[in-house]
């Protein structure tokens, strides 16, 4: 302590404020006059603590809760404050959310000290005994020592000191100095009411900003993100300020609120007040943040519990993002009112009639009166289509929406049936200008999911995992996004295949239709792709669509993800694996219609799923399709001839060089076929080459180099090695050790074990790393080395694991299938992403005497889904299903084991960080 704590003469008439029921003041005034006053109050703050937590999980009314430990704080402080000598030129004030009464378990406690003159010097000693008595009874204080006059200049250089001076209480000495500050730092005297709007909205704009310009974050801050709080604090700052009102029940009044908007914002903010309690708790410090291991616990608290569709922490995050979706709803049509009605008095420069129920208005659409929802219902669809015919509208004016929100309930089955709104629904779908933004607002102001009641049923639907990153509404809104930008030049650069096919559409309203409906039965239990067939099937036949193109938006919505997964778990390589798609698929239409909508739900999901990678394993999987069809589905091309050409371009290279057929043929032996499948004929000849040139046979011949026809998309690492043994668990810590993420790895051997292994690899950032001269030289070094000494490789990688994939512990599983056309067993595992997973399964592998002839990697978010294809010692599938099911058991039981251990750590890691 800077200074001594005198001891405190109190006496019970000292306190002037009520007291909570549960504080015993004549207890605590005797306590102060024969015990240490530090211990006293912590004694008291630390009861307080344990009285409100208590009262919270019993279930007291939140507002009550909150406004109650605001008033003990202020008792609390009025005593500390009463210990030292002031006379009327000073006060203390409350400021902030402390300065509304509103105060959470660990928010800081922000106090102004404030001087009618500038006479610091004169008070210092006290102050600062005072704010070190506060620090010394642990109360988290923010506090600033200012006269009247520095209020002003602080105010008029800074708009949020003026928000902060809006919002004080006093708590201790003259309220008359506290009006003086008040009207000096009013709306006549600094930051007008206009220019105090106008800052808040830049001030809220750079906010949103930082937090992605949406309420959908995977971890969203509760506070300052899109939808939290602190929207909801700046619509009460702005009008306040305006009507010159303290509470926000006065701008009822004052016709700025409805009295149903009112109880909306109380609702939705005793929300977020509960989630915030709940979070500071457990916690157990001014955590704003709904982090993921928080979300479980605040969806247990609160009752979310499990079902058979949806997990607990699923519904309790549904809620929150309706919650949020609403909060900014209501924050934009406020904040316009407040702009169109307010601040420019309802003046209008420019009026433009479309019909005799909408007009334009200085470029905002709006209606000819109060009544047009309630006289013609179909206008709540009519508007958004006039909005997406006109390019130069720029949004709806405040008091339209406010009629929208409204009536929007007039939406019911009959109005669904009137084949009025069913032909405006379809209209929308074709208009030419930002169809996904009026998507969104339909979305944000309840229409979208009034219409389309399965619609409605997934907004802020979430799934607890990082590869989905937004709630299904967002995501579905989203692809419709993608799909229509393909017409961009820009984009079309960038997705050339599909910007193609989609411009050449002759109902480009199809695959939007598809996309609306791919995800909308998702949350309901059983396969959301079947589900949705049937709704969009129901929806295509209701509004006159022709029974083929009802078919044909079963079909897609049915097999969304098939290509997805056939491209990224398959061997695209292998005609055996084209054809059986393309005998799926059907015709061209299907297939086309099929590649857009995956390409845009990929790139809908999360923003680092796609890749050059994946997309050339779908462009491949698309042309090879495409050319299938084309040749007709009667003729399946046969593997020999492809073997037989591919080996005749390989020797043509080869001749080059002045490399026979013979020394070719003998570096070959008896490799599998498949090589001359997989890779390409250039690549297959420099293989060649760096083996019959390799001076020291001794070691291993290792290749690097990028791939890609215009841009690269990957990396290459070519691996020849001689009776080495577990070759690739070694590869695979190698590489795992140097961040590098296996994508393909395609191995070969001859029957006297020379290893032909072939890997894709991408970097930490999902980029090729073949320009990084020195990486690739350690790579080269690294592999040569752990080839030819297996025990100096560490297998047990030892890479630091981001705190939201420790958040997630799903169990592993395994599932075992015998494939006759390639005569292996296909073994899928799906498991949390972790480091060095690769190279444990290896040794597992190798503990069993199978061989891994081919292994697809996919990492989706938190979790991998990776298919390997084995074989026995023999070089036969494996069909002993004892020893399958053992396999199995050994497989999840290990990897489980190994990321509990990685768990407990971490869990430790926090105990340590705490103490």
């Amino acid at each position: 302590m800077l200074f001594k704590t005198p001891k405190p003469t109190v006496s019970p008439q000292n306190l002037t404020l009520s007291a909570p029921l549960f504080f015993d003041k004549k207890r605590f005034c005797s306590d102060l006059i024969i015990k240490d006053a530090v211990v006293v109050f912590r004694d008291a703050l630390n009861a307080s603590r344990i009285h409100f937590s208590n009262r919270f999980y019993e279930g007291e009314d939140i507002h009550t809760l909150v406004n109650e430990s605001a008033r003990f704080a202020d008792i609390i402080i009025s005593l500390a404050w009463q210990q030292y000598n002031w006379d009327e030129d000073i006060c203390l004030l409350a400021v902030g959310g402390y300065g509304r009464g509103e105060l959470h378990p660990y928010s800081d406690i922000d106090l102004l000290i404030l001087m009618r003159r500038n006479k610091g010097a004169k008070y210092q000693a006290n102050i600062e005994r005072f704010l070190t008595f506060l620090w010394d009874i642990q109360l988290t204080i923010g506090h600033s020592v200012r006269s009247l006059s520095q209020c002003v200049e602080e105010a008029k250089r800074d708009i949020t000191v003026a928000t902060n001076l809006m919002e004080t209480r006093l708590i201790c000495g003259d309220q008359k100095l506290r009006w003086n500050m008040l009207k000096k730092t009013g709306p006549k005297k600094v930051w007008s009411s206009g220019a105090f709007y106008q800052g808040k909205i830049d001030e809220q704009a750079a906010r949103h900003h930082k937090h992605g310009d949406t309420e959908y974050n995977l971890e969203p801050n509760i506070k300052e993100a899109p939808g939290g709080l602190r929207d909801i604090q700046l619509v009460n700052w702005t009008a306040k300020r305006h009507f010159n009102v303290y509470r926000r029940s006065q701008l009822i009044k004052k016709g700025f609120l409805s009295e149903g908007e009112y109880l909306n914002l109380r609702r939705d903010e005793e929300f977020l007040w509960k989630v915030r309690y709940g979070l500071h708790l457990i916690s157990e410090r001014a955590e704003e943040r709904l982090l993921f291991e928080h979300q479980r616990k605040l969806a247990k608290m609160f009752g979310y519990t499990d079902s058979d569709n949806k997990l607990g922490v699923e519904k309790f995050m549904q809620r929150y993002y309706q919650v949020v979706l609403s909060i900014r709803e209501l924050n934009d049509v406020l904040l316009q009112y407040l702009d169109e009605a307010v601040y420019r008095k309802g003046e209008v420069k420019h009026i433009e009639h479309i019909n005799e129920r909408f007009v334009i208005r200085d470029s905002y659409i709006d209606t000819v009166n109060e009544h047009v929802f309630a006289k013609t219902p179909s206008a709540l669809l009519e508007l958004f289509v006039i909005l997406g015919e006109n390019d130069n509208i720029i949004g709806i004016r405040a008091s339209t929406i406010r009629q929208i929100r409204l009536h929007r309930n007039i939406i019911d089955d009959e109005f669904r049936s009137d084949p009025i709104n069913k032909m405006l629904f379809m209209k929308l779908l074709r208009v030419p200008y930002k169809l996904s933004v009026q998507l969104q607002r339909m979305n944000r102001y309840g229409i979208l999911g009034k219409y389309l009641p399965e619609f409605g049923q997934i907004v802020g639907q979430t799934q607890h995992d990082l590869f989905h990153i937004y709630p299904v509404d967002v995501h579905t809104l989203q692809v419709v996004r993608n799909l229509r930008r393909f017409v961009r030049p820009e984009i079309s650069k960038q997705f050339p295949i599909a910007s193609h096919i989609y411009k050449n559409l002759a109902k480009p309203e199809l695959i939007i239709i598809a996309a609306l409906y791919h995800d909308v039965a998702k949350g309901r239990g059983g396969d959301h792709s079947v589900l949705g067939a049937v709704d969009i099937a129901s929806f295509a036949q209701r509004h006159g669509l022709q029974p083929e193109e009802v078919e044909l938006l079963r079909w897609i919505v049915a097999n969304h993800l098939l290509m997805s997964t056939v491209s990224q778990k398959e061997d695209t390589s292998d005609p055996d694996v084209v054809y059986r798609f393309a005998s799926h698929v059907g015709d061209l239409m299907h297939l086309e219609h099929l590649y857009l909508l995956t390409v845009a739900d990929i790139n809908a999901t999360n923003p680092r799923l796609w890749t050059d990678w994946k997309g050339s394993l779908m462009h491949n999987l698309y042309f090879e399709t495409k050319r299938v069809l084309q040749e007709g589905l009667n003729a399946p091309s046969s593997k020999t001839a492809w073997v037989t050409s591919a080996k005749a371009a390989v020797f043509e290279r080869l001749h080059v060089d002045h490399i026979n057929e013979y020394q070719a043929q003998n570096v070959w032996q008896d490799l599998d076929d498949e090589l001359f499948l997989r890779e390409r004929a250039d690549d297959i000849a420099a293989f060649t080459r760096a083996i019959i040139n390799n001076r020291k046979p001794e070691e291993p011949v290792v290749l690097i180099r990028d791939v890609g026809v215009e841009v690269p998309i990957a990396t290459q690492i070519f691996v020849y090695a001689k009776n080495r043994h577990k070759i690739f668990s070694v590869i695979a810590a190698v590489l795992d050790k140097l961040q590098l993420n296996i994508q393909d790895a395609r191995l070969q051997s001859t029957s006297d074990d020379q290893a032909f292994d072939v890997f894709y690899v991408l970097n930490d950032n999902d980029q090729p790393l073949g320009s990084n001269i020195a990486l690739c030289e350690r790579i080269v070094s690294n592999l040569i080395a752990g080839i030819m000494d297996p025990d100096s490789v560490e297998f047990d990688i030892q890479r630091r694991t981001s705190r939201q994939l420790k958040n997630f512990t799903l169990k592993t599983r395994a599932t075992i299938r015998n494939d006759h056309k390639t005569n292996t067993t296909i073994l899928e595992v799906i498991t949390p992403d972790r480091p060095g997973l690769l190279a444990h399964l290896a040794t597992i592998f190798l503990r069993h005497e199978i061989n891994l002839f081919n292994a697809k990697i996919a990492t989706l978010g938190e979790r991998v889904e990776d298919v390997f294809y084995l074989t026995n010692k023999h070089h036969q599938p494996l069909l002993d299903e004892t020893f399958n099911d053992s396999l199995k058991t050994i497989i999840c039981s290990e990897l489980d084991e190994r990321n509990k251990q990685e768990s407990d750590k971490n869990k430790l890691w926090q105990v340590k960080i705490r103490r």
